[in-house]
């Protein structure tokens, strides 16, 4: 199994360079070679020349939704001021994003949309690390009673590929693809252990021009700055001793041990695991004398699973694709940006099975033309989100988390129903509502719900609780024979006099009956059999979108159902 770093071409760099070491002769656990000092910082580096103009600018867009302090949403005007684009280049940005599925409008608010994770997660099914280890860090937490992460390195920084947390009053708030300065965590350390002397620079550059880490969203500004040799001091006991310590360098209360999960082919870093604790708790110091043992334990398992894994069998790829956004452009016209949505279709190419692909591989993957998918490729290198192997392959980065996963990983059952739910009552003219079998088995529990702007109809509190044999959503929760053979339910009158309501399943992944979404109306407009005619077919393509959401939300986590 390849190990999954964003530093090769850095380190094929620094081998050729005159002078330099090569890193790849250098043992494992060696201490870091003494850093150059920090060379004047430089200007931008420009897109070259086949570089897709209006990729760039989506890009951005998501990045600016991403690092929006809102949950991912963001004015049409914010995102203006956020990017520097024109309000005209937003609105077509906006609108192709829209019809990808990418993000929601919402009068003049932009929303980062659940589809959007396709691709994160084609860079976390082309990694296999969650797949194979999350089950691992989720039994350790559970054992600790702590937080347990994964990371992965993104050139002086780490990035989040598996959270599995403790719900307590003080909880950790990282999330899946958060990027933070390396300098700043456990596993930041042992990383460094493997960088190259132009990975050093660039490290030193950007400490030079972000003493207070202000690019890094995740974590809270420096309150004290910190001498560059602390950190390197630091790598050099992470060579020594394979694991390092954070007590208290994001924020005060805040401690972590970590150890390196290793690559059995290469012996290098595939990914580093953490206990991560408060002061209330745990000293750093105990978490090495306590739960370090436990933790290493619990590596050796992990290696053992990359050590004897199968190799991956290759997911289809999507198809169509081309042909979707030609024919959309033509429905759409000038407000449809075609080679955005091209640009971005290149990235979910990849995936189980498909972590380095040639350049005619992509373009097969997609259905676009090779010089088609050479310019989205260039232009994805130079945003950091693909990079290139030695064998002219192309892999991609822990980057491609940084469009839009983040706020996303943590997006609720009722978060995804919401807006479908609402586009559903809009176009019934009735209440709909998501609920879910409450843990008593015997009653339903409303999630969420849109209204209708009729006189009387069905008004339900969220986290109301209902008996669930009485109505249509207890129904098909409970599987009961008639809803499981015809699909959906149907309660005439039963819970109230007058009212009627039609429930259908909603699935995960793995097929389960995970909650039940209705239309609930007064008898008096329709009959039984203008329900199955008239509100079944919306009924059952709403719940279609929402387990379409579901299944691609929740493919490397658990959604929370409440």
């Amino acid at each position: 199994m390849p190990a999954h770093t964003t530093n090769d071409a850095a380190r094929r760099e620094a081998a050729a360079a005159p002078g330099t070491g090569n890193a790849e002769t250098r043992p494992a656990h060696a201490p870091p070679p003494p850093p150059p000092p920090p060379p004047a910082a430089s200007a931008p580096f420009a897109p070259p020349a086949e570089a897709v103009a209006p990729l760039l600018r989506g890009i951005a867009v998501l990045r600016r939704l991403t690092e929006a302090d809102d949950g991912g949403t963001l004015s049409l005007s914010g995102l203006e001021k956020a990017t520097g684009l024109a309000r005209s280049t937003v609105d077509r940005v906006t609108a192709t994003l829209a019809r990808m599925g990418y993000v929601r409008l919402d009068g003049r608010d932009v929303t980062l949309a659940p589809r959007l994770t396709e691709l994160g997660n084609a860079y976390l099914a082309a990694l296999r690390l969650p797949a194979l280890l999350s089950s691992r860090a989720d039994a350790l937490a559970g054992e600790l009673d702590e937080s347990v992460s994964l990371a992965v390195g993104d050139r002086d920084g780490i990035r989040f590929i598996h959270q599995a947390t403790r719900r307590r009053a003080m909880s950790l708030s990282f999330r899946i693809g958060d990027l933070l300065p390396a300098e700043r965590t456990a596993p930041g350390p042992l990383f460094a252990t493997e960088w190259t002397e132009s990975d050093w620079r660039h490290w030193h550059e950007r400490r030079a021009a972000d003493p207070q880490d202000r690019t890094f969203p995740a974590v809270p500004p420096r309150e004290h700055t910190t001498q560059d040799d602390d950190f390197e001091q630091r790598t050099a006991a992470a060579a020594a001793t394979d694991c390092a310590l954070d007590d208290q360098l994001i924020e005060p209360g805040l401690v972590a041990v970590s150890a390196p999960v290793r690559d059995p082919g290469t012996g290098r870093v595939a990914c580093v695991a953490s206990v991560v604790s408060h002061t209330s708790r745990h000293t750093a110091e105990d978490l090495r004398t306590t739960l370090l043992p436990r933790l290493r334990a619990a590596v050796t398992a992990m290696e053992n699973d990359l050590r004897t894994a199968p190799p991956p069998e290759p997911g289809a790829p999507c198809s169509g694709l081309a042909t979707w956004t030609t024919a959309s452009k033509h429905e759409l016209g000038r407000e449809f940006v075609e080679s955005l949505a091209r640009g971005l279709t290149v990235l979910t190419a990849f995936g189980e099975g498909r972590s380095a692909l040639t350049l005619t591989e992509v373009a097969k993957a997609t259905g676009l033309a090779r010089a088609t998918a050479r310019r989205a490729l260039i232009t994805h290198e130079h945003a950091g989100l693909v990079r290139q192997t030695p064998d002219h392959r192309f892999t991609l980065t822990p980057r491609v988390l940084s469009l839009g996963f983040p706020p996303l990983s943590r997006t609720s059952l009722p978060q995804i129903a919401q807006p479908h739910l609402t586009a559903l009552a809009d176009r019934v003219h009735e209440s709909a509502s998501l609920a879910v079998l409450a843990d008593s088995g015997e009653e339903i529990q409303y999630t969420a719900r849109a209204s209708t702007s009729r006189v009387m109809s069905a008004h339900i509190t969220l986290g109301t609780r209902l008996p669930a044999r009485s109505t249509a959503l207890g129904h098909v929760l409970l599987s009961l024979p008639e809803a499981r053979s015809l699909g959906y339910a149907l309660v005439d009158e039963e819970l109230e006099a007058g009212l009627r309501s039609l429930a259908v399943p909603v699935r995960d992944r793995e097929g389960r009956t995970v909650a039940a979404v209705n239309v609930a109306m007064h008898a008096a407009r329709r009959t039984a059999a203008d329900c199955a005619t008239d509100i079944l077919p919306p009924l059952k393509e709403t719940a279609a979108h929402i387990e379409a959401d579901l299944r691609e939300a929740g493919r490397f986590r658990r959604v929370p159902l409440t």
